[in-house]
């Protein structure tokens, strides 16, 4: 637990509490210093790298950073030199399920109609990633993941069968308790710095 006083210690699974957390959240992770910042993006990098050497998936969905999520950039180049099939989500309407698009690092990007990069040749897969790193804007100790309140991530585990396997990505001071809702869906296991 942080003693970051911006970072509440407690939140009841409300929509105008979990909105105003997210704001919390979203304030807290924006004053980080860049340097620590941008160790912790390392850290966090190398983590992945590690567990996807022991782990081999057919293909990992990864992210594109936004709102100061972690960048892990320099990792997703690592994996592919290491063989890695990297696959993007793909915002494809508004309510629904993301879907996962082939990327390749260095190609031409573009953003979508939400603002987020997506390869300018879209290449959607029939089928989804095996395994899934899933930004977190915030966790708690039960591994459930406070995102920007889309719903995408819970749509596209819900709906997935099997499951992937998920790997949720923050920064260690944003862990706070907060309740589930219902439509939530645990990660697996989340990885800081």
């Amino acid at each position: 637990m942080t003693s970051d006083p911006r970072i509440p210690r407690s939140v009841s699974g409300s929509p105008a509490r979990k909105a105003d957390l997210r704001k919390q959240l979203l304030t807290a992770r924006r004053a980080l210093d860049p340097a620590r910042r941008a160790a912790w993006d390392r850290a966090i990098g190398d983590h992945v790298i590690d567990w996807w050497k022991a782990a081999r998936p057919a293909a990992l969905g990864v992210y594109w950073p936004l709102r100061d999520e972690p960048d892990l950039h320099p990792a997703y180049a690592e994996l592919a030199r290491l063989g890695a099939r990297l696959l993007l989500p793909v915002v494809v309407q508004k309510d629904a399920a993301l879907e996962f698009a082939e990327w390749r690092i260095g190609e031409e990007m573009v953003k979508d109609q939400m603002g987020i990069a997506v390869p300018a040749d879209l290449r959607l897969q029939a089928a989804y990633p095996p395994a899934l790193l899933v930004p977190c804007l915030g966790f708690n100790p039960q591994g459930y993941r406070l995102g920007y309140g889309g719903g995408f991530y819970d749509r596209t585990l819900a709906r997935h069968t099997p499951r992937p396997q998920t790997l949720g990505i923050a920064y260690q001071c944003l862990q706070v308790p907060f309740d589930s809702d219902g439509h939530d869906v645990a990660l697996d296991r989340i990885m800081t710095e």
